[in-house]
């Protein structure tokens, strides 16, 4: 709430508490509660969250830090981009693959989703994830795709919640999760003595897993690969250990960084 509007309430109140004697006690009560919530932002220094100003002020940052200081780089971007890397993302917050990895701009084509799925060959159903693989590999020609999966994922949480019986409470992620129920049926098998915080930890790395199949489904992926222009892998980022696995398409462990 902006100071003008503690103000409006602290006017609009004292105008009732003069018009209505029979609220006195309630209104003076909570004249002073909204004054000393003033008093104290005021004190503190803070002020109010204004996303416009974050985004301005964020932008600014950008520019003069980044922008204007690397001409050479966005001067090159201008022309046309060319990147390396195709990466699959969750769209968790905390988990921007650019500033995990360090990509400077236009190295990497992101496609960002809950739980980082990439859903298998279907014009109809997933058009959408498909046009942004074949941009990539036909147009692009990126060398690599990377899917990485994170800890605490809300969505493989999610998944490994869904009853048995398929039973859904929303209209649209748990129908999305369910790509990767082979990776939740494989869990649910091989590691059903765990608790469900370390099933779900597993589950993670195992969807990465079915992505990495499903983009074989995809017929220019698969024809990539073969020819090996293309390579695909699989990572897992775990931000509370700070730790982050890299894996080949064969599923072997590759390697292994921890910062």
């Amino acid at each position: 709430m902006a100071g003008g509007s503690y103000e409006e309430a602290i006017a609009a109140l004292t105008k009732l508490l003069s018009e209505k004697a029979d609220l006195g006690g309630v209104a003076a009560a909570k004249i002073k509660q909204l004054t000393a919530e003033l008093d104290t932002a005021t004190a503190n220094g803070s002020t109010p969250f204004n996303p416009d100003e974050r985004i301005r002020t964020g932008f600014a940052h950008f520019k003069n830090e980044k922008y204007q200081k690397n001409p050479e780089l966005y001067g090159e971007l201008a022309k046309g981009q060319s990147p390396k890397f195709m990466v699959f993302a969750c769209s968790d917050s905390r988990v921007c693959p650019s500033h995990i990895l360090d990509f400077n701009p236009g190295e990497a084509f992101v496609v960002r989703n809950i739980a980082n799925m990439v859903p298998p060959y279907d014009k109809t159903k997933y058009s959408g994830t498909g046009a942004a693989i074949e941009y990539a590999v036909l147009h692009l020609k990126v060398e690599n795709i990377v899917v990485i999966g994170h800890s605490c994922c809300g969505g493989i949480k999610g998944l490994m919640s869904i009853p048995d019986d398929g039973t859904t409470a929303s209209e649209f992620i748990e129908h999305w999760v369910q790509i990767c129920t082979p990776a939740k049926s494989k869990v649910k098998t091989e590691a059903n003595t765990l608790e469900f915080s370390e099933q779900c930890t597993s589950c993670e790395k195992e969807a990465v897993n079915v992505s990495l199949g499903n983009l074989l489904t995809y017929r220019f992926v698969r024809d990539a690969v073969v020819k090996k222009t293309l390579a695909l892998k699989g990572a897992h980022y775990n931000f509370v250990k700070g730790t982050f696995e890299l894996w080949d398409l064969d599923l072997k462990i590759s390697n292994s960084v921890s910062v």
